[in-house]
Order: C-alpha cells, then structure tokens, then sequence
C-alpha cells in the first residue's frame, strides 16, 4: 500500500476501534499498527452513491466485513440502502471460541 492508502485504511479502523473505551482504542489501534505489514483489504461491489458494495480488512489481530445490500426490508416494495451488516473481530484474541487444535497440541504434542 501506498502511503496515502495506509493512512486511509488506518482511518477507516479507527471508525471501529473508537467504540472501545478511550486507552483501550490506542492500545488495540497500535497493535494493528504493528501488522500493517500483514494487513488486506479486499472491496467488491460498486463505488456509486446507490452501488451496493462489500469490504474486508484482515490482518493477524483484526477482521473487519462490512457488507451493504439492498434487500427488500419490513413492508418496503422496493430495495432500500441502509441495511448493513458489519462484523469486527480479533483473530488472534481467541474471540471465536475455544482453540481446541492449540490445546490439543500443547497438551499431547508438547516436546
């Protein structure tokens, strides 16, 4: 990435890292830093004011998907803009539940 993309990309986290308490957004925002290096960001979809678009940010310590679709919503006979669907988590924080290959390898693979 260029240096501008970074820095676009970098903006765009923050947009969801600022909805942690004020210290823990830095703290995780600097460790996300750290990985830029290994950081993707992936976009499908159209760029217009009414395009429907989908985008990924992962990198070791964060995975970010928003998806916006026009889906036909509640009573509506047409498709409407604002339903979204965003997902942020911490791959690296266990947050996806339990890392039963890890435990299993500590614990019968151990040399």
């Amino acid at each position: 990435m260029t240096p501008g993309q970074r820095y676009l990309l970098l903006t765009l986290i923050q947009t969801y890292t600022s909805h942690l308490r004020p210290g823990h957004d830095q703290v995780w925002l600097e460790e996300i830093k750290r990985h830029l290096s290994e950081t993707w960001f992936a976009w499908m979809g159209g760029f217009g004011d009414n395009d429907v678009f989908y985008y990924k940010v992962h990198s070791p310590v964060l995975l970010v998907e928003f998806d916006m679709h026009k889906g036909v919503f509640l009573n509506n006979d047409e498709p409407e803009k604002f339903h979204i669907h965003i997902v942020v988590r911490t791959p690296n924080g266990n947050d996806y539940g339990k890392d039963l290959l890890r435990q299993h390898l500590e614990r019968f693979h151990r040399q």
